[in-house]
């Protein structure tokens, strides 16, 4: 995010697209909600009318996939009737002209056609943004799991730009982590394209620091694979090896059948992690790593906060600290590590390495935590990036992006659109919340559908259908919804049996390599 969630009591304005945070954020979405109630205008576009949608002051219904058509239609209007910011894009931003070409492409009668919101509605939000700045853009994985997800990433961030809202408080383009520790995660270089505090891999001098920091030579200067490429790898014998650290792929990637077969192919592979799961069925070595609760640490919410978390429990068993289970694995190849904690680590590494964090130590973070950039100790931190338009790299550069559709989409043989995403009850793969007895309270899978599909093909609430696409097929129990629209599907991946990531399609986004798990083409059937 570039803003702060202590911003959202006081923002005016709410723009939410591709984000169902009632559910996979609902903490969120209750700061959200109280801001509503005090005055502030929200606008919510989503292909399902999710619960946030009933508090807002319009609700587009978009069709799936067609995010950038949408965006740029509503900086056709911003442009064309003069309401964009005009001295905010002459002294902040760059490549103003190229944008405008591309979004003259969009006129709102011609976008309505492509993403299902109709001229009237398109104008009237874009209107609506002019008049009520500034607007906190908040998006979820509805904008990013897309094979265009870089591209409506980008257009997001056009769209502020236009209206003045990137650098301002209560302003920005703010995206909710799909996990607790993903910002966290990219900030420590767990990325093939960077080391800590986001410090490129291509550049010489980084590497050139590194090597002197870490004792070693021979770093690479070129930016590793990502995962599909690693999976794929896996099959071809160009990776024969595999480490799986705190993920459970053999639910959560696209298309199941396709990833086990990944996963078996491995000539040897080690899972850490803090529970058996679907995916340590294939190690050939499970090394039991602590829980959050088991070990001092750190977290990084979606706002940059670094936050102290305390251990208040002994780990079971042979169970460790993810760091230690690291050092030791580093000493039988011979390297001493000389932090003994992760204390040590964050204070006499991270901290000193990443400029970034260089103020970030665990004595600056026993209350409320910091959030970077925090340049140095006598820094209060950074509540919002980019303040009065000064950007990074100087000025703001607008990458006009086209629209296109998804990889795969409805025909005669698969006429839905199946689109996937999270339940409240229901963390990810249930490796935790399938645990804790929140069962009782959603014990299994179902496929939302329209009352108008459910009553041409006679499928009533609760009865099990079954759902095919190209790659497979599940048996669940049907859910009749007044919150999706004809021709759509909605399902999640928390449950083994009746798993989306069975049917969804093994297509990414070809720069960021995130799958389009947003839509896949499918069919659904009544059984019997």
């Amino acid at each position: 995010m570039t803003n702060s969630f202590s911003e959202f009591s006081k923002a005016k304005t709410f723009f939410c697209i591709g984000t169902n945070m009632t559910e996979a954020h609902p903490v969120a979405a209750y700061f959200v909600k109280q801001a509503v109630q005090k005055g502030a205008v929200l606008i919510v576009v989503d292909p399902r009318r999710h619960a946030l949608a009933d508090h807002a002051k319009i609700y587009a219904p978009l069709k799936v996939g067609t995010d950038v058509a949408f965006l740029n239609a509503l900086m056709h209007v911003l442009i064309k009737e003069d309401l964009y910011d005009k001295e905010y894009v002459t002294s902040n931003c760059e490549n103003f002209d190229a944008l405008k070409a591309a979004v003259e492409k969009y006129p709102p009668e011609m976008a309505s056609k492509i993403c299902g919101v109709s001229e009237e509605m398109i104008v009237d939000i874009a209107r609506t943004l002019a008049a009520n700045r500034p607007a906190m853009l908040c998006y979820t994985l509805g904008i990013t799991e897309h094979t265009c997800g870089k591209n409506n990433v980008m257009s997001t961030a056009n769209l502020q730009m236009l209206l003045g809202n990137v650098g301002r408080e209560c302003g920005g383009v703010n995206p909710l982590r799909g996990q607790n520790n993903v910002q966290g995660a990219c900030d420590m270089g767990a990325l093939p394209n960077v080391y800590p505090g986001y410090q490129k891999v291509p550049d010489v001098a980084v590497k050139e620091k590194f090597e002197k920091a870490w004792g070693v030579t021979g770093l690479s200067d070129k930016v590793g694979i990502m995962m599909p490429d690693m999976m794929n790898g896996l099959l071809n014998k160009k990776i024969r090896g595999f480490y799986v650290f705190g993920e459970n792929l053999a639910n959560s990637e696209p298309n199941i059948a396709h990833v086990e077969k990944c996963l078996d192919s491995a000539e040897f592979m080690v899972c850490q992690d803090i529970f058996p799961t679907e995916t340590t069925r294939f190690a050939d070595v499970v090394l039991p790593a602590a829980a959050w609760g088991e070990n001092e640490g750190t977290f990084t919410s979606s706002e940059r906060r670094v936050n102290m978390v305390r251990k208040f429990k002994t780990p079971p068993g042979k169970a460790m600290p993810n760091w230690w289970i690291f050092k030791e694995l580093a000493k039988r190849f011979g390297q001493h590590w000389k932090s003994e904690s992760a204390r040590e680590i964050w204070d006499n590494e991270l901290s000193v390495e990443a400029p970034a964090f260089g103020g970030i130590k665990y004595s600056r973070i026993e209350n409320n935590g910091l959030q970077w950039p925090c340049p140095n100790v006598e820094h209060p931190g950074t509540s919002f990036l980019h303040r009065d338009g000064k950007f990074t790299r100087g000025k703001g550069m607008f990458m006009p992006v086209e629209w296109t559709p998804p990889a795969e989409v409805p025909d005669k043989e698969y006429p839905f659109v199946l689109s996937t995403g999270r339940r409240l009850f229901h963390y990810h793969t249930r490796t935790q919340t399938g645990r804790s007895g929140m069962d009782a309270i959603l014990p299994e899978e179902t496929a939302d559908i329209s009352h108008l599909d459910a009553e041409r093909l006679g499928i009533k609430d609760g009865e099990k259908i079954k759902v095919s696409s190209r790659r497979n097929h599940v048996q669940v129990k049907a859910k009749v919804s007044d919150r999706i629209p004809a021709g759509m599907v909605w399902m999640a991946f928390h449950f083994r049996e009746g798993n989306a990531n069975w049917l969804t399609n093994d297509v990414f986004d070809p720069e960021t390599k995130t799958a389009e798990y947003k839509a896949c083409a499918v069919n659904i059937e009544k059984i019997g």
